[in-house]
């Protein structure tokens, strides 16, 4: 791996909230309510907000605009692997999926019961590799179809698991609807907690939070973690926090 450092420091101390974004503050690859979107924005201009998601800055800025990107104090695109302030690139690190490890998951998914295919099933982003079964041109229906199936059969759990025995010095893990982010050991979203003081109070919001999914490392390391599955409920927490004087 290749890491390109543009510049390093400790964030100042405040009570930190970390937000994933699919599922989080926005529906899955769609982009975020106008109206929570005003209120968000809001929030981010009052308080410390990061944002920690396996999307890449493009996707995430179509998600949730660019006022929303530039409030925030940090966005740590593509797992932490793509760390923006703004529009100041801090660092990124570049990576390379191994062939044995993109031949079998290749054989995943020409043996999948799920048959819709849509192309870009795996889609390269820096230090990480996102793989989908249905692909990441699905519209918004096939991926619910996806959803739907992989509910019922287990199907991305099952691949990520058995990934990660074959593969000890790569971690693939579970993100979004459809979904599995790929990427070297001690890459994951956990990495970003390298950049916040010990003893800062971190509130960590995310959709994915189960033993295989991508906010599972993160929830490990922070102090405190809220596990949702809409933007919904992210503001219920957020304005019972703003009440209760944890966030302004």
């Amino acid at each position: 791996m290749v890491c390109t450092l543009k510049g390093k420091r400790k964030l100042e101390r405040k009570n930190k909230f970390i937000f994933d974004v699919d599922g989080t503050l926005t529906p899955s690859r769609q982009a975020i309510d106008k109206k929570f979107a005003v209120w968000f924005k809001s929030f981010c201009q009052s308080n410390d907000v990061y944002l920690v998601t396996g999307s890449d800055r493009p996707k995430t800025i179509e998600q949730i605009g660019e006022t929303i990107y530039n409030s925030c104090k940090r966005v740590y695109n593509c797992n932490g692997n793509d760390v923006w302030e703004k529009d100041v690139n801090v660092r990124t690190n570049e990576w390379v999926l191994p062939e044995d490890a993109h031949e079998w998951l290749s054989i995943q998914l020409t043996e999948s019961a799920f048959r819709i295919r849509t192309g870009l099933h795996f889609e390269h982003r820096p230090g990480m590799v996102n793989f989908s079964i249905v692909g990441r041109n699905a519209n918004p229906e096939e991926r619910k179809e996806y959803f739907e199936f992989d509910t019922l059969h287990n199907e991305r759990n099952l691949i990520a698991s058995a990934f990660n025995k074959l593969f000890p010095n790569i971690k693939a893990t579970v993100g979004g609807e459809t979904g599995i982010d790929i990427s070297p050991v001690g890459t994951d979203k956990a990495q970003i907690i390298r950049d916040f003081d010990s003893e800062d109070t971190k509130y960590f919001f995310g959709d994915r939070m189960d033993k295989d999914g991508n906010d599972y490392p993160l929830a490990q390391v922070v102090n405190h973690t809220r596990a949702v599955k809409s933007w919904q409920q992210t503001k219920e927490y957020l304005q019972f926090f703003q009440e209760s004087g944890i966030a302004e």
